[in-house]
């Protein structure tokens, strides 16, 4: 792992929005169509609102989730909707977007339908992650109901999972984050600091984000 660090969440926000930016038209280079997934929840709102104006050719790019709760698209709870209100907006308007809902469908039969849809657009080319201080990332939890089959060498590309005390969810398998060929994890905070380097000392079962990080760019700031 490679920590960078920053002096303020606004400077993390304005350089990891520019590294993404250049990942992604590095990657748009060599391929015809890239895959670009991102977090859901509060973290990553500021890098989108830089990252939505970025210059580059946005039409051949397809975005996805890390992991969705099993609500609909204009559900308050929904990750989809942060996206529609602070990706998929200026230039970024013209990206893909590839919705994980299935409406009238159960958690699990959406997840397979939507395995099937999305094999094609692995290898994710450029992945942003975030994670907790339980060290889950996308909806890995420890313990989850669900994980095992997540972390799968064989997993589907989307699997169905549930956490205690939570709505049913979906998420991006272990195998499907960790092949991405460019990967950054953002985090603020001493806990999540603390948290990730004590991941050296557990299992993926109880610290699920070590499915993920060889190779990742980790990005910190208080």
């Amino acid at each position: 792992m490679n920590i960078k660090e920053y002096v303020d969440r606004e400077m993390l926000a304005i350089d990891v929005a520019n590294i993404l930016a250049g990942d992604l038209k590095t990657a748009l280079l060599t391929q015809d169509q890239v895959t670009f997934v991102v977090p859901g929840g509060t973290t990553p709102g500021p890098i989108f609102d830089i990252l939505c104006a970025a210059d580059l050719d946005w039409s051949r790019v397809k975005i996805m989730l890390s992991d969705e709760r099993w609500v609909p698209s204009d559900h308050a709870r929904s990750n989809a909707k942060l996206l529609a209100e602070r990706l998929l907006v200026e230039r970024a308007s013209a990206a893909q977007f590839v919705p994980f809902y299935v409406d009238e469908m159960t958690s699990e039969d959406g997840a397979a339908a939507v395995s099937a849809q999305i094999a094609d657009t692995l290898p994710i080319s450029v992945l942003v992650l975030g994670m907790g201080a339980d060290m889950h990332t996308a909806s890995l939890f420890p313990n989850a109901i669900g994980l095992e089959a997540a972390l799968a060498n064989n997993a589907n590309a989307l699997c169905a999972i549930q956490a205690q005390g939570q709505e049913p969810r979906v998420t991006l398998s272990g195998p499907a984050l960790n092949g991405a060929l460019s990967k950054h994890l953002v985090i603020f905070g001493d806990d999540k600091r603390a948290a990730l380097k004590a991941t050296a000392g557990l299992s993926v079962h109880e610290a699920p984000i070590s499915a993920v990080t060889s190779g990742m760019t980790i990005h910190w700031a208080a």
